[in-house]
């Protein structure tokens, strides 16, 4: 396995032109990454403590199963994501029953489960997308990748999460 330091990595590419980047982003795996969290989730507000613990190694451990494959293009298990690219963050929650509570309040806590080993500090993520379905329908998609299709498979709660590149995911308003 390759080890090299992240940060030093994320520095050198910051000072070349934006030409060269995809040279140092072979470093990384290629986007977009997505993985499924079954359960769930829990609110950073939490007053139970173990109950947030216990949602940050969740999502961890999803991200972990995940990045197997990425991690096999590259050839290195240690890396992480530092000041480029600039990401896009997506959730998509698809409760058992209607959910109780606010849906921005499962952001933070989720993204920062995912601080340092997908990324070294969540300000890389320009963009968050966060939605709930109540109705797992496939047709709400207009092309579902395979693991946004596993979710809607999924009887128990479960949250989808894609991580891409800020410049390959476009807006629709």
């Amino acid at each position: 396995m390759l080890s090299f330091d992240h940060a030093l990595l994320g520095a050198l590419a910051s000072f070349l032109p934006a030409r060269h980047h995809r040279k140092f982003h072979a470093m990384w795996p290629s986007l977009p990454i997505e993985f499924l969290v079954v359960g769930t989730p829990v609110s950073l507000q939490s007053g139970n403590s173990q109950a947030r613990a216990a949602w940050r190694r969740l999502v961890l451990q999803a991200a972990e199963a995940a990045l197997l494959d990425a991690e096999n293009q590259i050839g290195a298990k240690l890396w992480a994501f530092h000041e480029w690219p600039r990401l896009s963050f997506t959730m998509l929650y698809f409760p058992a029953s209607p959910m109780e509570g606010d849906i921005d309040n499962i952001v933070k806590l989720t993204m920062d489960a995912l601080v340092p080993r997908v990324y070294t500090d969540d300000a890389i993520v320009d963009r968050v997308l966060v939605q709930r379905f109540n109705v797992r329908d496939a047709a709400a998609f207009v092309a579902p990748s395979d693991v946004l299709l596993r979710a809607m498979a999924v009887e128990d709660p479960v949250l989808y999460i894609r991580i891409d590149e800020v410049s390959t995911v476009g807006v629709s308003l």
